[in-house]
Parts: C-alpha cells; structure tokens; sequence
C-alpha cells in the first residue's frame, strides 16, 4: 500500500534527481565521498534530493535496478542519514550488486559523518570564491 502525500516515508519526484544535466552538475560541482561500492557526491541545494546510476559494468540489467531500488529506500526510509538540503548522486562501483538493503545501509552509515563534512567544505568553498 503506499503512502500519502507528504508522508515521511513517501519518494516524490521532488526529491529525486531526474534530469541528466542535474546528475552532471554534481557530479562536475559536488564533493566526493568513497565507499567500497559507492562513490556518493554531495552538493548543498535548495532541498535534499537523490540519484542513482548504475553502469552496464556493475550488473545486468536486472542488478541495476535493483542496485537503484535499494539505495532509494535506504534514503526514503532514513533520510538523516544524507546531508539536509543537498543534492546527493550515487554511482554504484563492482559488488554493489550484492549488497542487502542492511549492508547497503550500513555502508552509509559509515560515511554519513564523511558526508557531512563535504558538504560543509563545498559550502565554505562557494563563499570564498568571487561571483561570475
């Protein structure tokens, strides 16, 4: 059964990166942040959204979704876990294919102060630097 509107465990396109071109601007912009089957890259926005991308290396097709599957509920059930008011991708590297939603979850778990780190270096960053 899914959840209403508005609901805290709910996905809305709101909070997902759907567009190429956002996924290429925190990727180009975005800190970095290494896991040992991801790399996550954190760029602080307007509000806290999430993408996923999964090469044709990492697992057929049927592993990539299940890849993306996984990560979405991890940020969807656990939302403290990533940075607020961040723009976050994730790029699955080799093996991310056989994690459960546990270890998924406890991978990020280990970077979650990693992250936050990140994202304040590429916010102190943007203050320093002269506007165009």
């Amino acid at each position: 059964m899914s959840h209403p509107s508005g609901s805290p465990e709910s996905f809305p396109r709101v909070d997902r990166l759907l567009r190429r071109a956002e996924f290429l601007r925190v990727q180009r912009e975005g800190k970095r942040v290494q896991t040992p089957h991801f790399v996550v890259m954190v760029l602080p926005a307007a509000h806290q959204r999430m993408g996923v991308t999964v090469t044709r290396r990492v697992a057929g097709s049927v592993g990539r979704n299940r890849v993306k599957r996984l990560a979405r509920e991890v940020f969807r059930r656990d939302r403290s876990l990533f940075p607020p008011r961040c723009d976050l991708v994730l790029v699955a590297r080799a093996g991310a294919d056989r994690l459960d939603y546990a270890a998924l979850r406890s991978e990020l778990v280990q970077v979650r102060a990693a992250m936050t780190r990140a994202v304040a270096r590429a916010g102190s960053a943007g203050r320093d630097e002269a506007p165009p």
